[in-house]
């Protein structure tokens, strides 16, 4: 009987364990589920397929929300455009967050933050600034001006309109650059509120009644669980080249491989250096470029390139590395467009690559003048060109000597003559037999005549 009943009281422990079991797997099951969307970096079409499907698989799943975690200093306007429609035409809530503390929606960010059905902002953060202005920061005169301002105001209108935002701001925001810290935009009916947390905004955002697709919902969103959907691989790859200071790097990187090339072509430095330039201009799309920088960057890599065939070392590195650090400090302008990010590349990097640079071209000058030395051969007591060459230097005929020529030795080309008057032909190994001013004597290296050719480089 004890054996019997203990067998009772072991099944019945079992079964009210699977019964718990059960039932938090129902409660789990029918908890609300939300995405959340990292939203940062410069606003590219990478950024807007990035929502897009983020926000398709996030309503395939059946999430009761998506929320977008900003922190954007703008970029493109028609990529803006396409996130805008993507969060008002979604087929679930989406809350926009500017977050963590210390972010920012500017220029693009605030089109996409009032867009949101919840806007939100984490404290310390901001928002506005999205003022259209040409690529050297100050008004877009005349007609075009007041085409892209009015489009700009129409379209930041009708997204606070359809949200409830206060339509005054949204339009200050744009003609009059209005920025605002997260407590002020809440005062001014320009978000809806301050979340510090994920658990601050779905607190906030739960039983609040927002429009999807037209129609009117509430949000029930007490005890969600959230997960996040990032970027693949290669989306954040392309996104990451966006970053201004990734493109300055990788444009400056590359241009050093095809120095290396022309020093010492291998094929390998040159194809990487010129991989790295084109990822760079791949970046720089989505970018305001400031043509008059990235000019005196081209024209510090040529200063480079130059110093390396000259005897003047130094010099040429030295305005290439002032015309390198201006350059680098103009590289990017003001936005030429309300959403346009208003982005430099940071002193701190700026530094770096400008020490770095000033380090590769000492070596790349060193190795040249080492070079040059080797290949030049001592020329009597001058030591230069214009001395005397000591017999029995060989060479290589270069212009056919008939009978004066020019022949290459000594890692320089040099005006000659047979000793006999005799023709030589192109590739004929010949040596020094005496100088008659700046014109050698030469005679043929092999004097059997066997054609026998001797391989001389030039440096």
């Amino acid at each position: 009987m004890l054996r019997l009943a203990f067998v009772r009281r072991t099944v019945f422990s079992l079964c009210v364990a699977m019964g718990l079991l059960l039932a938090a797997s129902a409660t789990r099951a029918d908890a609300p589920h939300v995405v959340v969307l990292p939203t940062t970096g410069i606003v590219d079409q990478v950024m807007a397929g990035y929502i897009r499907d983020g926000i398709a698989q996030a309503a395939r799943d059946g999430a009761s929300a998506v929320i977008l975690q900003i922190d954007t200093p703008g970029g493109s306007l028609e990529s803006t455009r396409e996130i805008v429609k993507t969060i008002l035409e979604a087929p679930i809530p989406v809350i926009t967050w500017v977050s963590p503390a210390g972010s920012r929606a500017a220029s693009a960010g605030t089109f996409i933050t009032l867009a949101g059905a919840v806007a939100l902002m984490a404290p310390a953060t901001n928002i506005g600034a999205a003022s259209p202005v040409d690529a050297s920061g100050g008004d877009i005169p005349g007609t075009l001006g007041t085409k892209v301002m009015n489009d700009a105001v129409a379209s930041i209108t009708a997204i606070a309109e359809e949200r409830g935002r206060n339509v005054a701001w949204a339009v200050s925001a744009v003609k009059d650059a209005k920025s605002s810290p997260a407590s002020e935009a809440v005062a001014m009916g320009a978000v809806d509120g301050i979340a510090g947390s994920l658990q601050d905004v779905l607190a906030f955002a739960d039983g609040r009644q927002v429009k999807v697709s037209g129609a009117t919902v509430t949000l029930h969103l007490a005890g969600a669980t959230t997960s996040e959907i990032g970027m693949n691989p290669l989306q954040g790859f392309l996104h990451l080249l966006a970053d201004p200071n990734i493109a300055f790097i990788l444009f400056t990187v590359g241009s050093y491989g095809l120095i290396l090339e022309v020093m010492h072509p291998n094929m390998i430095t040159g194809t990487l250096g010129a991989v790295s330039i084109v990822l760079a201009f791949i970046g720089f799309g989505s970018l305001p470029i400031n043509i008059g920088g990235l000019l005196l960057i081209v024209l510090a890599i040529a200063l480079f390139a130059f110093d390396v065939t000259v005897t003047n070392h130094g010099v040429p590195t030295a305005g290439g590395v002032l015309a390198f650090v201006l350059g680098a400090a103009a590289l990017y302008s003001s936005p030429g467009s309300p959403t346009g990010p208003d982005v430099g590349v940071a002193w701190p990097i700026i530094a770096v690559m400008a020490g770095a640079t000033l380090l590769f071209m000492g070596f790349v000058v060193r190795a040249a003048y080492r070079i040059r030395r080797m290949s030049r051969l001592p020329i009597g007591l001058g030591g230069g060109a214009g001395g005397t060459l000591p017999p029995g230097v060989p060479g290589e005929v270069r212009r056919p000597l008939t009978p004066i020529g020019s022949v290459f030795l000594g890692g320089e080309e040099w005006t000659a003559r047979t000793r006999d008057g005799q023709p030589l032909e192109r590739g004929t190994s010949v040596r020094t037999v005496g100088q008659d001013g700046l014109v050698l004597i030469v005679e043929r290296a092999d004097p059997s005549g066997s054609g026998h050719r001797l391989e001389v480089s030039p440096s």
